[in-house]
């Protein structure tokens, strides 16, 4: 095994790690940790300026991102004997929004210097639609910036309150219509649904907005309520209701039928798209088990079955990068058990589906029980989840890995 970097890294990385580098999908994730306001039901690393204070900024976090971005590529260069060009870009957060069109144009121009692009790279960034105007999307376009992914969670006021969401409604519609205008062929709207409160009206005031907007890709989220998070203090003081199952799948079945009849089909249990362009590419690349490098405070990566972590805090992270080190927390070499299920989990929820002879004997005895339960159905010699076995994904995965 060989040291990442300093000795002050902890991290280690086989060279088997590297064999097939430069073969496999490459992506860079970019996580900026800067929000304006927490809402209450998120558990991301991020950070108010209230709560950051004179500790770290935009600005020693970009520094610092470039650092980690040559160092990366200098690794690569070094030990995979290339330095693998980025297939996709997804600019995550936090809310990269808040960084403005010229922070954005500086995070694309870092990850074209250390990294490069290849022909008709995906290039995403998630926005906060109250802080995107015109200027903002033509600016990013301009860039190189080829998808936009929208927080819209819910059109209801009421719903985004119990949110702490500080968008307007019809903010996130017009965003998505500025985007467009501005030359984005593909935008993406974020939904939430099963909130405390959330009615059968409110959900189909959100999927009326979400048509109306006409984007090709919805992406929508049963509510989790997180250990740590304000929302999961309030739900154990009884001052919120916890997610009722029963409500959250008749809610997922609502969205699909109309999605669906509009145009929009599933491709991941929780994702929609117009069609095969319209799908995300940098997530697929996470589910089709791609390398891919996280920059950022608390950014996670993984190079041929390792799996590593930086630093959580943005001041932390500025400081290990300015002393020479990559920021690394902590790391996870995947066994070949480990492997198989994280296949097993991200393939089962793909429309593509998990091909048969990923599973032993007994896997595919188990799979044949599920089809005949009605949860998959099997398609050119690959395991599909019907409608309702999407409901029960979980639940499919732990019977077929029993």
């Amino acid at each position: 095994m060989n040291l990442l970097a300093a000795p002050t890294v902890s991290l280690e990385l086989s060279d088997e790690a590297f064999d097939g580098v430069g073969q496999r999908p490459f992506g860079i994730y970019v996580h900026v940790p800067f929000c304006a306001t927490r809402c209450g039901y998120c558990d991301f690393n991020t950070y108010t300026a209230g709560e950051l204070g004179t500790s770290a900024s935009p600005q020693s976090w970009l520094d610092g991102l470039r650092r980690e971005l040559d160092v990366a590529a200098s690794l690569m260069s070094e030990r995979a004997g290339l330095v693998p060009t980025a297939d996709t870009v997804f600019v995550g957060g936090g809310t990269p929004s808040l960084l403005g069109g010229d922070g954005l144009t500086d995070v694309l121009a870092a990850v074209r210097s250390s990294f490069g692009l290849t022909a008709g790279a995906e290039v995403t960034t998630e926005s906060n639609p109250e802080s995107t105007s015109p200027q903002f999307f033509e600016k990013i376009r301009s860039a190189g910036f080829t998808r936009i992914s929208l927080g819209m969670q819910s059109a209801a006021p009421h719903v985004l309150a119990v949110l702490d969401r500080t968008h307007t409604p019809g903010r996130a519609v017009a965003a998505a219509m500025e985007a467009r205008a501005a030359g984005f062929g593909h935008v993406n709207l974020d939904l939430i649904y099963g909130t405390p409160g959330e009615r059968d009206s409110d959900l189909d005031l959100s999927l009326e907005a979400v048509l109306a907007a006409g984007v090709d890709h919805v992406s929508a989220y049963a509510l989790i309520v997180e250990d740590g998070t304000a929302m999961a203090r309030k739900v154990r003081r009884g001052e919120l209701p916890a997610p009722d199952d029963d409500v959250l799948a008749s809610r997922y079945e609502r969205i699909d039928s109309v999605l669906s009849g509009a145009g929009l089909n599933w491709y991941e249990v929780s994702n929609w798209a117009t069609g095969d362009d319209a799908q995300c590419k940098h997530n697929i690349g996470y589910w089709d088990g791609g390398d891919w490098w996280g920059a950022g405070p608390g950014a996670h990566s993984h190079i041929g079955g390792t799996r590593f972590w930086n630093v959580k805090h943005p001041a932390r992270y500025a400081e290990q990068l300015s002393s020479g080190s990559l920021p690394v927390a902590g790391s996870e070499l995947l066994s070949v058990d480990d492997r198989h299920l994280e296949e097993l989990m991200l393939k089962i929820r793909l429309r593509s589906g998990l091909p048969a002879d990923a599973l032993d004997v007994s896997e595919r005895a188990a799979a044949q029980q599920v089809v005949a339960d009605g949860l998959m159905v099997v398609e050119n010699e690959r395991y599909v989840l019907t409608d309702r076995g999407r409901l029960l994904a979980d639940a499919v995965v732990r019977t077929i890995a029993a």
